[in-house]
């Protein structure tokens, strides 16, 4: 027997002091690629790269038992305003270390060693699937091409993050 498609909620943050709906490439790119692959954007937002509105958003979303999923876009790198990592990860239960080993090591095919300035991450609060990623297009090309799109598929074997989410799986 087939296992069929699960939708997963999505919900979408774009972390920017720039950046506006009209404007967010990088938002546009997931957005476009969740739905196209039959999941649900559960919500889309915009915030100032400030660890308190991050984590704000990113709590509330957490604490919503209708969201499975959270990608944010933005804020990953080394530079002063760049705190994403600092603002997610201390809301972690645990932590995908692979992920971001995994990001880093497809981004090296492209960008080489300058992969290295990426602090993608990903991890898992309450039972809600967080992944961060760099905010360039490509790079939320990447991640979403070569790593979520399978493990946000219940159907990829031999596992995935899907199988894996509670909230989910209950009925």
């Amino acid at each position: 027997m087939e296992t069929q498609f699960i939708p997963v909620n999505i919900a979408l943050l774009t972390i920017s002091d720039t950046r506006t709906i009209e404007n967010d490439t990088s938002g546009k790119v997931l957005r476009e690629r969740i739905l196209a692959a039959g999941h649900q954007l559960a919500d889309q937002q915009i915030v100032i790269d400030d660890m308190y509105q991050i984590r704000a958003v990113t709590s509330q979303w957490i604490a919503k038992a209708e969201v499975q999923a959270i990608i944010t876009t933005g804020g990953t790198g080394l530079t002063g305003r760049d705190g994403t990592p600092e603002a997610i990860k201390v809301l972690f239960d645990k932590e995908i270390e692979g992920f971001g080993e995994l990001f880093r090591q497809i981004s090296y095919q492209d960008i080489r060693t300058s992969t290295i300035q990426s602090r993608a991450l990903g991890g898992v609060a309450n039972g809600t699937f967080i992944f961060c990623l760099p905010g360039s297009s490509g790079a939320c090309k990447t991640a979403w091409d070569d790593i979520l799109q399978e493990q946000l598929d219940i159907r990829h074997r031999p596992c995935n993050f899907v199988e894996l989410m509670p909230r989910l799986l209950e009925k």
